[in-house]
Protein backbone atom coordinates (compact mmCIF):
# COMPACT_ATOMS: atom_id res chain seq x y z
CA UNK A 1 0.00 0.00 0.00
CA UNK A 2 1.12 3.52 -0.80
CA UNK A 3 -0.11 6.56 1.11
CA UNK A 4 -0.93 9.58 -1.05
CA UNK A 5 -1.41 13.00 0.49
CA UNK A 6 -3.27 15.75 -1.32
CA UNK A 7 -0.98 18.41 0.09
CA UNK A 8 -2.60 21.60 -1.19
CA UNK A 9 -4.87 22.08 1.84
CA UNK A 10 -3.30 19.79 4.44
CA UNK A 11 -3.73 21.25 7.95
CA UNK A 12 -0.47 21.68 9.84
CA UNK A 13 -1.91 19.82 12.85
CA UNK A 14 -1.99 16.61 10.78
CA UNK A 15 1.63 16.68 9.65
CA UNK A 16 3.21 15.16 12.82
CA UNK A 17 0.43 12.55 13.03
CA UNK A 18 1.07 11.42 9.47
CA UNK A 19 4.86 11.50 9.87
CA UNK A 20 4.73 9.25 12.95
CA UNK A 21 2.61 6.68 11.09
CA UNK A 22 4.82 6.77 8.01
CA UNK A 23 7.95 6.20 10.09
CA UNK A 24 6.41 3.56 12.37
CA UNK A 25 5.14 1.46 9.45
CA UNK A 26 7.84 2.30 6.88
CA UNK A 27 4.91 3.35 4.69
CA UNK A 28 5.74 4.51 1.14
CA UNK A 29 4.23 7.99 0.92
CA UNK A 30 3.81 10.56 -1.85
CA UNK A 31 2.91 14.14 -0.98
CA UNK A 32 1.50 15.77 -4.09
CA UNK A 33 0.78 19.49 -4.36
CA UNK A 34 1.22 22.47 -6.66
CA UNK A 35 3.55 24.15 -4.16
CA UNK A 36 6.22 23.01 -1.73
CA UNK A 37 4.67 21.16 1.21
CA UNK A 38 6.77 19.63 3.97
CA UNK A 39 5.38 17.21 6.52
CA UNK A 40 8.84 16.18 7.71
CA UNK A 41 11.97 14.38 6.66
CA UNK A 42 11.64 10.69 6.03
CA UNK A 43 13.21 8.26 3.62
CA UNK A 44 9.69 6.92 3.01
CA UNK A 45 8.26 10.25 1.76
CA UNK A 46 8.51 11.53 -1.80
CA UNK A 47 7.46 15.10 -2.47
CA UNK A 48 5.98 15.78 -5.90
CA UNK A 49 5.18 19.29 -7.12
CA UNK A 50 2.78 19.45 -10.05
CA UNK A 51 2.03 22.39 -12.36
CA UNK A 52 -0.24 25.16 -11.22
CA UNK A 53 -3.85 24.78 -12.20
CA UNK A 54 -7.15 23.54 -10.93
CA UNK A 55 -7.08 19.85 -10.02
CA UNK A 56 -3.53 19.17 -11.32
CA UNK A 57 -2.56 17.52 -8.02
CA UNK A 58 -5.81 15.53 -8.05
CA UNK A 59 -5.20 14.25 -11.58
CA UNK A 60 -1.69 13.20 -10.64
CA UNK A 61 -2.87 11.37 -7.52
CA UNK A 62 -5.53 9.50 -9.51
CA UNK A 63 -3.00 8.53 -12.18
CA UNK A 64 -0.64 7.01 -9.59
CA UNK A 65 -3.14 5.55 -7.13
CA UNK A 66 -3.82 1.82 -7.30
CA UNK A 67 -6.20 -0.63 -5.65
CA UNK A 68 -5.96 -0.60 -1.82
CA UNK A 69 -3.83 2.57 -1.65
CA UNK A 70 -4.86 5.28 0.81
CA UNK A 71 -5.37 8.94 -0.06
CA UNK A 72 -5.66 11.70 2.52
CA UNK A 73 -7.76 14.51 1.07
CA UNK A 74 -10.55 16.91 1.89
CA UNK A 75 -11.52 17.02 -1.80
CA UNK A 76 -14.73 15.01 -2.17
CA UNK A 77 -14.62 14.72 -6.00
CA UNK A 78 -11.06 13.39 -5.67
CA UNK A 79 -12.19 10.94 -2.99
CA UNK A 80 -14.95 9.76 -5.37
CA UNK A 81 -12.39 9.11 -8.11
CA UNK A 82 -10.17 7.24 -5.65
CA UNK A 83 -13.03 5.07 -4.39
CA UNK A 84 -13.89 4.16 -7.99
CA UNK A 85 -10.35 2.75 -8.31
CA UNK A 86 -10.97 0.44 -5.32
CA UNK A 87 -8.64 2.51 -3.17
CA UNK A 88 -9.40 4.30 0.11
CA UNK A 89 -9.75 7.93 1.17
CA UNK A 90 -9.78 9.68 4.55
CA UNK A 91 -10.56 13.36 4.96
CA UNK A 92 -8.80 15.77 7.31
CA UNK A 93 -11.50 15.44 9.95
CA UNK A 94 -11.29 11.64 10.07
CA UNK A 95 -14.13 10.64 7.74
CA UNK A 96 -13.39 7.39 5.94
CA UNK A 97 -14.98 7.61 2.51
CA UNK A 98 -16.33 4.36 1.09
CA UNK A 99 -18.48 2.97 -1.70
CA UNK A 100 -21.39 3.16 0.76
CA UNK A 101 -21.09 6.87 1.56
CA UNK A 102 -19.11 8.72 -1.13
CA UNK A 103 -22.06 9.42 -3.45
CA UNK A 104 -24.00 10.97 -0.56
CA UNK A 105 -21.05 13.23 0.32
CA UNK A 106 -20.62 14.16 -3.33
CA UNK A 107 -24.31 15.00 -3.73
CA UNK A 108 -24.24 17.20 -0.61
CA UNK A 109 -21.08 18.96 -1.81
CA UNK A 110 -22.63 19.61 -5.23
CA UNK A 111 -25.84 20.91 -3.64
CA UNK A 112 -23.90 23.33 -1.41
CA UNK A 113 -21.84 24.51 -4.38
CA UNK A 114 -25.00 25.14 -6.36
CA UNK A 115 -26.47 27.13 -3.48
CA UNK A 116 -23.29 29.23 -3.21
CA UNK A 117 -23.28 29.87 -6.97
CA UNK A 118 -26.82 31.19 -6.73
CA UNK A 119 -25.52 33.90 -4.38
CA UNK A 120 -26.60 32.39 -1.08
CA UNK A 121 -24.11 32.80 1.78
CA UNK A 122 -23.57 29.35 3.36
CA UNK A 123 -20.82 30.13 5.87
CA UNK A 124 -18.49 27.26 5.00
CA UNK A 125 -17.07 24.62 7.32
CA UNK A 126 -16.08 25.30 10.92
CA UNK A 127 -12.44 26.02 11.67
CA UNK A 128 -10.14 23.00 11.85
CA UNK A 129 -9.06 22.28 15.42
CA UNK A 130 -7.49 19.84 17.84
CA UNK A 131 -10.67 17.73 18.08
CA UNK A 132 -10.60 17.28 14.29
CA UNK A 133 -6.92 16.28 14.40
CA UNK A 134 -7.72 13.74 17.12
CA UNK A 135 -10.56 12.24 15.05
CA UNK A 136 -8.24 12.04 12.05
CA UNK A 137 -5.51 10.33 14.10
CA UNK A 138 -7.99 7.75 15.42
CA UNK A 139 -9.33 6.96 11.95
CA UNK A 140 -5.86 6.80 10.39
CA UNK A 141 -4.56 4.49 13.12
CA UNK A 142 -7.62 2.22 12.88
CA UNK A 143 -7.29 2.05 9.09
CA UNK A 144 -3.56 1.30 9.19
CA UNK A 145 -4.05 -1.36 11.88
CA UNK A 146 -6.56 -3.05 9.59
CA UNK A 147 -4.64 -2.84 6.31
CA UNK A 148 -0.92 -2.74 7.17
Amino acid sequence: MTLFIDGDALPNLLKPIILRSVERLALPTKVIANKKINIGNSKYIEYIIVSQGADEADHHIVSLCQKNDLVITADIPLADRIISKNAHAIDHRGELYSVDNIKQYLAMRNLMESIRQSGEMTGGPKAFGQKDAHSFANQLNAFLARYC
